[in-house]
């Protein structure tokens, strides 16, 4: 078993996911990363990533959509679901879709590799 958490990256601004590439490279095995709602469940289902980092807003299938799916399909995989777009309602929703944390755009830094951490000491 590795000693390193599998990520997948599921955000459509470049920026960002070579930020957040970067920024998990340290403590992650980053597996892949995707631009779109429409590729991530089947990029998970090819990967075997335990953690998935999706942004809410993807195009073509929006983030929660995209996480009932990776659920339905890879049940141990841990979904934490990232937005600018912080409300109790997301927030519900990212839930009942099941995700496992989550995190706010704005302060994702430790607050991200926190959640990854938790989710993979869940998963395993």
């Amino acid at each position: 078993m590795s000693t390193r958490p599998r990520v997948l990256l599921a955000d459509d601004h470049p920026g960002v996911v070579r930020a957040l590439s970067r920024l998990l490279s340290f403590e992650c095995d980053v597996v892949g990363t995707v631009e779109d709602g429409s590729e991530v469940a089947n990029a998970a289902a090819r990967l075997q990533p335990v953690v998935v980092v999706l942004d809410v807003n993807l195009p073509n299938v929006n983030g929660l959509d995209a996480c009932r799916e990776i659920r339905r399909n890879n049940p141990r995989a841990r979904v934490i679901v990232i937005s600018a777009m912080i409300d109790d309602a997301i927030t519900k929703e990212a839930q009942s879709a099941g995700a496992s944390s989550f995190v706010d755009k704005s302060a994702m830094g430790e607050q991200l590799l926190l959640a990854i951490k938790q989710a993979w000491t869940e998963a395993t």
